[in-house]
């Protein structure tokens, strides 16, 4: 099974998010889906307002192209803005390698890692 550390919350569109510190990333599950990650973009800047279930950004792999989107509603605070520069990141530390992160978000709405795993084998299936 991927890596799926415990302190963080997930979307089943495969985001995680970190209630300690508003960040958010892809899961190490849909980086395996992805395979090589060669190009990202973040959609979204310092200040905007976003929707769970909005882009934030975008993330293509040798294989496919993919959005990714806000897990929780709230303002952007942080851009990573050297992530766009080296995505290849992502592909080794999807959980060191943020994309933005969230002031005022609500994880209530989330899956726990344990429940996350369990939607990521039902898939597999």
């Amino acid at each position: 099974m991927s890596n799926t550390p415990a302190s963080l919350k997930y979307a089943k569109t495969d985001e995680w998010f970190d209630p300690a510190t508003g960040k958010v990333g892809i899961s190490d599950y849909a980086q395996e889906q992805l395979s090589d990650i060669v190009f990202m973009e973040i959609t979204v800047s310092v200040g905007d307002e976003v929707q769970a279930g909005s882009q934030i950004a975008s993330v293509e792999s040798v294989k496919a192209a993919s959005e990714v989107n806000a897990p929780v509603s709230g303002r952007v605070v942080a851009v990573n803005e050297s992530l766009p520069n080296n995505p290849e990141a992502i592909n080794s530390d999807p959980y060191g390698s943020w994309f933005i992160q969230i002031e005022g978000g609500d994880p209530s709405g989330l899956l726990d890692a344990a429940d996350y795993e369990k939607h990521c084998q039902e898939r597999a299936h």
